[in-house]
């Protein structure tokens, strides 16, 4: 593995620590794609160092348990935003 992949990876999984935000927004931050992110602390992370994989698996988890009601949350203020941009309609 490279030494920049790796410095990335411990990069991303002490920020992940210290913010407590999501892969994809990560991602963003880091400009590397979702997928780059999760294998880097799925896979990549525990050969490195294991304690900081463990700790990092709690927030994942957490993140994995809780994304229906993200989903859900987005999708009803799509739905009240479309709501207000329209304009009344007359018969």
């Amino acid at each position: 593995m490279h030494d920049y992949i790796k410095d990335r990876t411990i990069k991303i999984a002490k920020y992940i620590l210290e913010t407590k935000k999501t892969v994809r927004v990560i991602a963003k931050e880091f400009g590397v794609s979702k997928s780059t992110v999760h294998k880097d602390l799925t896979e990549r992370l525990p050969e490195l160092h294991p304690t900081l994989a463990k700790e990092v698996k709690v927030i994942l988890d957490h993140h994995k348990s809780i994304r229906h009601l993200r989903g859900g949350e987005a999708t009803k203020m799509k739905y009240k935003l479309k709501e207000k941009d329209q304009p009344l309609q007359m018969k």
